[in-house]
């Protein structure tokens, strides 16, 4: 077999995990969205959705990491080719662990309306939401990134990062109010503190994700620079 035939071989097994890649981003995009309509909603069938797909995204990061290892054995890629290896293996990482937060939203849900939270008090739902809109905006902006290897795009969301913090801080402050007002709202609160916290993370790893598209495209680690240096690096 030539070397040319293998090359080929290579990238389309490269081009399939991708895509896998691309399709369990999807997935998880879809869970934290539904996370969020079952919160704003107080959907138990949909907070039972969320809970019910976190399984096949386990299923799908063991699976595509479980093929990484396989190439990696077989092709002895080389250091370019290793480090999108790499780059892919904490991709699927990072998005399996998005799919836990929105299994953590969805329990939470579940608790609130079995308690019967929804139907008595009043709560800064609105809020969570527009936090979980700007988190998901930025998940949806780094798969894109990571599909088209758009170094600049994945700089956008590592600086809108800083705005879904800026956010989460908001709402802290807005439920630590809530509770002093009405001591009835402290468990709630306490419980959308976490759903809160839990969507800062979502934004948190589209971050890294967004990171990882600048290391593969560039061979440079970016993690735990400002956004400003990032982009004197890339640029």
């Amino acid at each position: 077999m030539t070397e040319k035939h293998l090359s080929s071989q290579f990238d389309v097994e490269l081009s399939g995990i991708s895509t896998r890649v691309l399709e369990m981003g999807g997935l998880v995009e879809s869970q934290v969205a539904q996370a969020i309509y079952a919160l704003t909603h107080f959907s138990e069938e949909t907070s039972a959705s969320v809970l019910e797909q976190e399984e096949r995204v386990n299923q799908m990061e063991m699976a595509i990491d479980a093929d990484l290892s396989t190439i990696i054995a077989r092709r002895q890629p080389t250091a370019r080719d290793l480090r999108l290896l790499i780059a892919i293996s904490k991709t699927i990482g990072n998005l399996e662990r998005v799919g836990d937060e929105a299994a953590r939203i969805a329990r939470t849900v579940q608790r609130l309306i079995n308690t019967g939270v929804s139907s008595r008090l009043r709560l800064p739902v609105s809020d969570v939401s527009f936090e979980a809109n700007l988190a998901t905006a930025s998940l949806r902006k780094a798969l894109d990134a990571f599909a088209r290897l758009d170094t600049l795009t994945a700089l956008e969301v590592i600086k809108s990062d800083n705005e879904i913090d800026a956010e989460f801080d908001g709402l802290m402050r807005k439920l630590i109010t809530y509770m002093m007002e009405d001591p009835r709202t402290i468990s709630a609160s306490i419980d959308l503190v976490f759903v809160a916290k839990a969507i800062e993370r979502v934004g948190d790893h589209a971050k890294n994700l967004a990171e990882q598209v600048i290391y593969i495209v560039k061979g440079l680690d970016v993690r735990h620079n400002s956004p400003e240096a990032v982009e004197s690096i890339i640029k």
